[in-house]
């Protein structure tokens, strides 16, 4: 079965070495597709178990002909390979060198991996939503029929917990 092209959002953490471990992660994943766009580097407080650095999150838009399920097992699995990530079972909160999650792949609404897509973090989070939106404001989220946009103005009164980084780039150069 061919694959037609299908726009990827993949939404990027770290707290750990974070600029650095976002910006080989952005480098890693422009060798699997084609990145279209980089969000800003957006600043928010650890979540769950607080006592650790702030997070610092970003997100890619690439476009691809791989599947979901490819997304996870040969992008995701292999810039969080690279970067050490270390998952602990007991603490699914815990500091990481990187996270990468698949957000929204295409207007598909699936189950990959035991994981949905859309993400719903996406509906939730700031961190998730804002950098999203950054990259494309227009795209309509395919099961709340809102833009990226209104998701993310939905969060402009979170009382400052996230703060953008513009001291930060993520966008590759040359």
């Amino acid at each position: 079965m061919i694959l037609s092209m299908i726009k990827i959002f993949l939404s990027l953490g770290s707290n750990i070495a974070a600029s650095s471990n976002l910006q080989a992660a952005v480098t890693m994943l422009a060798t699997r597709g084609n990145l279209i766009g980089v969000s800003s580097v957006w600043q928010s407080p650890a979540i769950g178990f607080v006592q650790q650095d702030d997070f610092l999150n970003a997100a890619v838009m690439m476009e691809s002909d791989i599947s979901a399920s490819g997304v996870y097992c040969e992008w995701i699995a292999h810039v969080e390979r690279a970067l050490k990530r270390d998952r602990d079972p007991l603490n699914k909160s815990a500091p990481r060198t990187i996270d990468v999650d698949l957000s929204l792949y295409g207007d598909r609404v699936i189950s990959v991996l035991g994981r949905q897509i859309p993400d719903p973090d996406i509906l939730t989070r700031p961190f998730v939503a804002i950098p999203l939106a950054e990259l494309d404001a227009q795209f309509v989220h395919p099961t709340r029929q809102l833009s990226l946009a209104d998701i993310a103005a939905s969060f402009e009164n979170n009382g400052g917990a996230l703060v953008r980084r513009d001291d930060l780039d993520l966008r590759l150069c040359g």
